[in-house]
């Protein structure tokens, strides 16, 4: 008789159960994204990097990790280090060629980059990647194997900046544990893939073009920073499969050495990231206030 009664309770609980709707998943809370930012070289161009940090410190975008190559090594170092967006577009467009080197003629190149020390020290709050607010990492190239030299982690950040702004046939190149290191673009133009290993979830990749190959070159440095510019855009693949997403300032009309369009370069940088915010906005998973004004497009 019990059995019974077991039989039918069982029987009538399966009734019941097969009249009701399947319980829904619960949804998994939002992981917020690690937002790495890779910053590529430029020379004076970079300080269009300047502009991007001022507004995605407006908008409030968290930055997990940063890298940079050559100029970008300079703006990364000095955001990672606890400087703002606005004393580094201030600095960026105070700055000439000669605070951060001296002409002086050897058999590797025309120009040593020992007082960029004295100037990163004025622009930086840490000189250490252990101390720096965010991480920091800053990208070489080995002169011998064509190898990328990855700095990060620990140790004094002064000769890896130096070292990854070495522009080859300009800036003499640096020894370090018996490498001889120059710019960190002639490996990988933008660090993306560091970002990456750094931690990002999410990278997001400042590219600042070539200035319009339309005009030939008039000198030999002319002629050497066009032969590096095509052979990095032979050699974009790369750092692009790496990165989420890449901003681009239109920095084409301005020359290597425009150190007086300081104010111009940082709008462009601006313009490009306001371009970039309903992507981020995306990623973030939470309303971003976007600017009512619809900027130019300036994403790839």
């Amino acid at each position: 008789m019990k059995a019974t009664r077991r039989f039918f309770s069982a029987l009538r609980s399966f009734a019941e159960a097969l009249g009701k709707p399947p319980a829904l998943p619960q949804a998994l809370p939002h992981v917020p994204p690690r937002i790495g930012l890779a910053l590529g070289g430029g020379f004076a161009r970079g300080i269009a990097h300047a502009g991007v940090l001022q507004v995605f410190e407006q908008y409030q975008i968290p930055i997990h990790c940063i890298a940079g190559v050559s100029a970008g090594s300079i703006v990364a170092a000095a955001y990672a280090s606890g400087a703002s967006p606005e004393e580094i577009a201030k600095a960026g467009c105070a700055m000439r060629f000669g605070d951060v080197a001296r002409w002086s003629v050897g058999r590797m190149g025309f120009v040593v980059s020992e007082r960029m020390k004295r100037f990163l020290e004025r622009l930086l709050k840490r000189y250490r990647f252990e101390e720096m607010r965010i991480p920091l990492g800053v990208l070489a190239t080995d002169l011998c194997n064509g190898e990328s030299v990855s700095f990060r982690d620990s140790g004094d950040v002064f000769l890896p900046i130096r070292a990854s702004c070495s522009y080859p046939g300009l800036f003499q190149p640096l020894r370090y544990d018996g490498r001889l290191l120059v710019d960190g673009a002639m490996s990988m133009e933008i660090p993306a893939l560091l970002a990456r290993q750094m931690g990002a979830t999410h990278v997001i990749s400042v590219h600042l073009p070539a200035q319009s190959g339309a005009v030939p070159p008039t000198n030999m440095f002319q002629v050497v920073n066009r032969c590096f510019q095509i052979m990095q855009t032979h050699c974009e693949q790369g750092w692009r499969e790496a990165s989420d997403l890449v901003i681009v300032p239109d920095v084409t009309g301005m020359a290597w050495d425009a150190f007086g369009c300081g104010p111009q370069l940082i709008q462009t940088g601006e313009a490009a990231a306001l371009a970039a915010l309903p992507t981020i906005q995306k990623w973030m998973g939470v309303p971003i206030p976007l600017p009512t004004v619809e900027p130019p497009a300036a994403v790839a």
